[in-house]
């Protein structure tokens, strides 16, 4: 295929995503599948159709954001998160806590989150800021609608209360929904959230080059009040966390350190 440069300012011209930021071999991989499928010949060519075509555009930027997600992903993570971290956030900073679910995805994560700090807080206290760079997985997240595998980790207390069966999906309680509210957001050009209690940002980074991952946790730490805690993926980890002004906590939970 031709120049990959060139694509990669006609994608962030498009779409305002910087290829650049993604490891090349992997994402490039994806991509070629892509222009493939849509029987382009180059580069080129599928800049043209992503410019004439709406569903080829959506489907691309889709594709690209790499949207994976479950509720309660690594339950073991979660019910740290319930024992000690909540209780802890509750005691350091008040029941007012401001929580943003970075990457959010089709939603599982801030909806995990807001049945997770129902252990310890009433639902009218629970207010999740939620983001992500794919318009079409927020209204997603919006609608609610999941399948059986998908929240398969769900407690069985939470499964009763806070989903309906329909057909062969289950519906979100509106309980809940209202407790997250959901925005579009670039974690490589977007100003950051001020003055979080805590920060979820999990497999995402996975695909991120080292400089731009470190960008992303360096400014997580600026966006984190001293005692705040950043939880991110189970195979993810802040190489220079000393650095960057956290402690780490646990192999996926790190604290802002005291300034």
């Amino acid at each position: 295929m031709d120049d990959y440069e060139s694509f990669k300012k006609a994608v962030y011209s498009l779409t305002k995503i910087d290829l650049s930021s993604y490891k090349e071999k992997q994402m490039r991989r994806r991509i070629d599948s892509l222009v493939r499928k849509r029987k382009c010949a180059s580069y080129d060519a599928y800049v043209k159709l992503l410019k004439s075509d709406p569903v080829v555009f959506e489907e691309f930027v889709n594709f690209l954001t790499i949207n994976v997600s479950e509720f309660y992903r690594n339950p073991e993570q979660w019910d740290l998160l319930v024992r000690e971290f909540v209780p802890e956030l509750i005691k350091k900073f008040g029941t007012n806590l401001h929580i943003w679910s970075a990457a959010c995805s089709t939603g599982d994560e801030p909806y995990s989150l807001v049945m997770a700090l129902s252990k310890h807080l009433d639902l009218s206290k629970i207010k999740i800021t939620a983001t992500d760079i794919d318009k079409q997985v927020i209204a997603t997240a919006k609608v609610g609608l999941y399948s059986e595998k998908s929240i398969a980790n769900v407690p069985d207390e939470f499964k009763r209360k806070y989903f309906t069966k329909v057909g062969n999906s289950y519906q979100i309680s509106e309980q809940i929904k209202k407790c997250v509210d959901f925005r579009e957001h670039n974690l490589l050009s977007d100003p950051y959230p001020r003055d979080c209690h805590m920060i979820v940002c999990r497999n995402v980074l996975i695909y991120f080059t080292e400089e731009a991952k470190n960008e992303v946790y360096e400014k997580f730490a600026k966006s984190l009040k001293d005692g705040g805690i950043l939880f991110i993926g189970s195979t993810e980890q802040v190489t220079d966390y000393r650095g960057m002004g956290y402690k780490r906590r646990y192999s996926f939970y790190y604290e802002k350190s005291q300034e």
